[in-house]
């Protein structure tokens, strides 16, 4: 079973806050008192690495998700097209039928 490229980015992304969040953490006594700049600086730790480092996983869930959506947008077209030529075919129907049988006053 092959693992979806979003859950992938998903996991890496979080790992890369998360990891960077628990050293800090755990190391540095200030960092523990000021929880809200360990939380900064591990953002913007894990934005960096996922910069440098996930960009293949980045890309395959792009890809993923441009697929996904233009296969969503052909559907509701195809949709929008039948409905158009319904609508046209009962517009031509109705032309028709006023042409062939002209009204009495």
């Amino acid at each position: 079973m092959k693992i979806p490229p979003i859950v992938t980015y998903s996991v890496l992304r979080l790992l890369a806050f998360l990891v960077p969040l628990g050293i800090m953490w755990f190391v540095s006594p200030l960092l523990r008192e000021l929880w809200w700049l360990t939380a900064i600086f591990a953002a913007l730790i894990g934005m960096s690495i996922s910069i440098l480092f996930l960009r293949k996983p980045l890309s395959g869930t792009s890809a993923g998700l441009y697929e996904r959506r233009a296969a969503r947008a052909a559907g509701s077209q195809s949709t929008a097209a039948e409905d158009a030529n319904a609508e046209d075919a009962a517009l031509d129907s109705a032309t028709t039928d006023e042409t062939r049988a002209p009204r009495e006053n």
